[in-house]
C-alpha cells in the first residue's frame, strides 16, 4: 500500500475477491498450489567450526546435482525440493534429502542457525568448487567476486527460500473474473508483479514472527556494532533483533543500498536488472576482473548477474531459463521465491509446516489485494521499516515507519487480521484448520513477542548459560542423531545414490565436452540479456 492508499479501500478490494473465490468453489483449486524449498545450511566438524573438506562425492555433483549442491561456500550446502502440491509432501522431501546428505558428511554436522559458525576470517571459508566446466567455472568466478565485493563472511550467512506459484488451473478462471483480455501469460506476469509490489510491503511481518538470528559468534564480527552487547566472551546480541541476519549486519548491507529495481511492471523490473547487470560500477573496476590471468570476478558491473540482486522476494521465470531477464522476456513469471526466513534451529529441517501456511496465506493476500505503484517515497519507507523490524522489531511499543507516519507492530498486525483469517478458512478444508491455526499463532506472536522463535533463541542462550557456538553445535548434534536415526527406505536411497552418481557422469562429460575457451564462454554469456 502507497502512502496515502486507505487501509480500508484494499480491504474492500480483497474482500470482493475472496467472496468471488468462495462463490465459485475455488477453495479446492487454490489448495493445489506449488511448493518448494531451498534450504542453504554450513558443514560443520565436531567441535562447530567452518568444515574445510570438499563437497562430499557420495552427494553428488553439486554443479549438476538438482537437490543437493552448494551456495557460495563448498561448505555451504544448498538442499532444493522440487516444486509439489502439499507443505508436508514437500517437508517429507526435504527430510529425506537431510537423511541422505549425513550418511555421506562423516563426523561432520550442519550448522543449524542463519549465522555462521566459528570462523577463523575470510580465508578460512572455502569458496564453492564446480570444477573445470565453463559452467562450472562461471559458477566459481562469480563467487570469487562476491568474496570480493561483500567479503566472504557475509556470504556465509544461511537462510530458506520459499517457492510458491499459484495452481495453474486458477489463472484462465481469475482472469476471466477480472475481464482481462490480455494473454495469460501477461495476466499472470501482472498479477505475480502485484503479489511481489505487497510482499515488500509486508515483508516487515515475515521478519517479525520468524526471524531467528538475535545472536551471532563474535568470530563474525570481531570488532562488533552499535547495536550489539556481548552476551559471554564469544557471542554478540542485540536484545529486541529478530533478524540479525535481514538487517545492515547481514543482508540490508550499504554495498546493495543504491541499487533500486523498480517492480511496478514486469517490463520495469526487466529494464532495472538489465541496467544493473550492463552497467559498470567504479568501485568494482578497481577490484579488476581478470588480473594476472586469474578472474577474480565475471565483470565490473552493478551486478555480475541478475542472482546478486538481494531482495526480500524475486519474481522467477521457468527454472530452464539460463538467465533471469530473458526468462522473464520470454515466458513471464512462474513462480515467486521468498527469501526473508531465518533458519528455525527450533526444526531440524530449518523451517516448519505453520511457517510454510501462513506464507502461502500471506501470498495469497498479497495476490488478491489491490498493489497499486511503489513511489520512491515509499520505498525508502519500506526499506525503513524491514531494518527496524529486524534490528528492534521486538522493543516493546517499538514503532514501525508506514503510510507517512509510523504504527505499531500490533496495529499493523490487527489490521490484516480478518482479511487473513477468511483466506486461511478458504484454505482449510475444516473449520479451525491447521491453515486458520497458523495465521492465528501468527497474530498472537504479533501480541506476545517473547514467543516469537528470535526472542526463544535469546532465551535458551541466556537461561542456559551457553555461548551461540555452543547452542548451535548441541542442536547440530541433536539433529544428527535425528538424521542418522531416521529410516531411509531402501528405495528413497537407491533413488538418491543413482541421482548422485548421474549427476558426477553429468559433470564430467560437461568438462569433457568443453573446447570453447573460458573467456570466449563468457563474453557470450553476457551479451544475452
Amino acid at each position: 500500500m502507497s502512502p496515502g492508499t486507505s487501509n480500508e479501500g484494499q480491504i474492500e478490494l480483497f474482500s470482493d475477491r475472496l467472496e468471488w473465490l468462495g462463490s465459485a468453489g475455488l477453495e479446492a483449486a487454490l489448495r493445489a498450489g506449488l511448493r518448494g524449498v531451498e534450504k542453504e545450511t554450513l558443514r560443520v566438524d565436531a567441535h562447530g567450526r567452518l568444515a574445510q573438506t570438499p563437497h562430499p562425492p557420495g552427494c553428488g555433483s553439486p554443479l549438476t546435482h538438482p537437490q543437493i549442491t552448494t551456495d557460495y561456500s563448498e561448505a555451504l550446502l544448498e538442499l532444493v525440493t522440487p516444486p509439489l502440491a502439499g507443505t508436508w509432501q514437500t517437508l517429507q522431501q526435504l527430510c529425506d534429502i537431510h537423511a541422505f546428505v549425513y550418511r555421506h558428511i562423516g563426523e561432520e554436522s550442519l550448522w543449524p542457525m542463519s549465522m555462521p559458525c566459528e570462523l577463523a576470517g575470510d580465508a578460512s571459508i572455502p569458496i564453492a568448487d564446480y570444477g573445470a566446466s565453463n559452467r562450472g567455472m562461471f559458477r566459481t568466478i562469480y563467487r570469487r567476486g562476491l568474496g570480493h565485493r561483500y567479503g566472504r563472511a557475509m556470504q556465509a550467512i544461511a537462510g530458506v527460500h520459499f517457492n510458491y506459484s499459484p495452481p495453474v488451473d486458477f489463472w484462465p478462471i481469475y482472469q476471466q473474473a477480472q475481464r482481462d483480455a490480455a494473454p495469460q501469460h501477461v495476466f499472470r506476469s501482472q498479477a505475480m508483479m502485484s503479489l511481489v509490489r505487497n510482499y515488500y510491503r509486508h515483508a516487515w511481518l515475515v521478519i517479525y514472527l520468524f526471524g531467528a538470528s538475535p545472536a551471532l559468534s563474535r568470530s563474525f564480527l570481531p570488532d562488533g556494532n552499535e547495536l550489539l552487547q556481548p552476551l559471554d566472551s564469544k557471542t554478540w546480541f542485540a536484545p529486541f533483533a529478530t533478524s540479525l541476519r535481514m538487517s545492515d549486519l547481514g543482508y540490508q548491507n550499504r554495498s546493495q543500498a543504491r541499487i533500486r529495481i523498480g517492480a511496478n511492471s514486469l517490463e520495469e523490473y526487466i529494464r532495472g536488472l538489465t541496467e544493473a547487470v550492463t552497467s559498470l560500477e567504479p568501485k568494482y573496476e578497481q577490484i579488476g576482473v581478470l588480473v594476472d590471468g586469474d578472474y577474480r570476478q565475471l565483470n565490473a558491473n552493478r551486478l555480475q548477474i541478475e542472482n546478486e540482486y538481494y531482495s526480500t522476494i524475486r519474481p522467477k521465470p521457468p527454472a530452464s531459463s539460463e538467465r533471469t531477464t530473458i526468462g522473464l522476456r520470454e515466458h513471464g513469471v512462474e513462480y515467486v521465491e521468498v527469501r526473508t526466513l531465518d533458519l528455525s534451529p527450533a526444526d531440524p529441517v530449518g523451517l516448519n509446516q505453520a511457517q510454510m501456511r501462513f506464507l502461502e496465506v500471506l501470498l495469497l493476500y498479497c495476490l488478491l489485494c489491490d498493489s497499486p505503484p511503489i513511489s520512491a517515497a515509499e520505498q525508502r519507507e519500506i526499506t525503513a521499516r524491514d531494518l527496524v523490524t529486524a534490528r528492534d522489531g521486538r522493543r516493546p511499543g517499538v514503532e514501525l515507519p508506514f503510510d507517512g507516519g509510523v504504527q505499531t507492530v500490533m496495529t499493523l498486525a490487527a489490521g490484516m487480521s480478518t482479511p487473513l483469517l477468511e483466506l486461511a478458512g478458504l484454505l482449510d478444508e475444516n473449520d479451525r484448520g491447521p491453515y486458520e491455526s497458523s495465521v492465528r499463532a501468527a497474530l498472537a506472536a504479533c501480541k506476545e513477542p517473547e514467543s516469537t522463535p528470535s526472542a526463544r533463541v535469546l532465551a535458551a542462550l541466556q537461561d542456559a548459560g551457553v555461548s551461540f557456538l555452543e547452542y548451535g553445535r548441541d542442536v547440530a548434534a541433536a539433529n544428527r542423531r535425528y538424521f542418522l536415526e531416521m529410516p531411509l527406505a531402501p528405495e528413497q536411497r537407491a533413488q538418491q545414490e543413482r541421482r548422485a552418481a548421474t549427476s558426477l557422469r553429468e559433470a564430467a562429460e560437461l568438462e569433457a565436452a568443453d573446447n570453447e575457451p573460458f573467456a570466449d564462454y563468457l563474453a557470450r554469456f553476457m551479451k544475452r540479456v
